[in-house]
């Protein structure tokens, strides 16, 4: 890749992830054929933290239905990034504050 911004493409936002928050891991889509190296410079690049490990995944794709029309979502490549102990993503620190209250 050539980028950080075309290796990360957003971040996840689920219930799932903002539970992982607290433990300091960060998940985010990333490019399809980003390796895992790259992933973490990206993160620390961009959000100015130090990343101390990361998982990667493939999310299937599911069926979903359209009246009488069959389909499926696409497949995209989801990566969970853990921080050292005592830093935080600053984006996800605001929406995690505003959720809270």
């Amino acid at each position: 890749m050539n980028s950080i911004y075309n290796v990360i493409i957003r971040p996840v936002v689920s219930e799932r992830s903002f539970d992982l928050m607290s433990q300091g891991k960060y998940t985010f889509e990333v490019a399809a054929k980003a390796p895992k190296e790259e992933i973490a410079d990206a993160v620390e690049k961009l959000f100015n933290v130090h990343v101390l490990k990361v998982n990667t995944m493939w999310v299937k794709p599911k069926n979903k239905r359209v009246r009488y029309v069959t389909g499926k979502t696409r497949t995209w490549k989801k990566a969970v990034v853990t921080v050292a102990e005592g830093e935080q993503i600053e984006v996800f620190a605001n929406q995690q504050a505003s959720a809270e209250e």
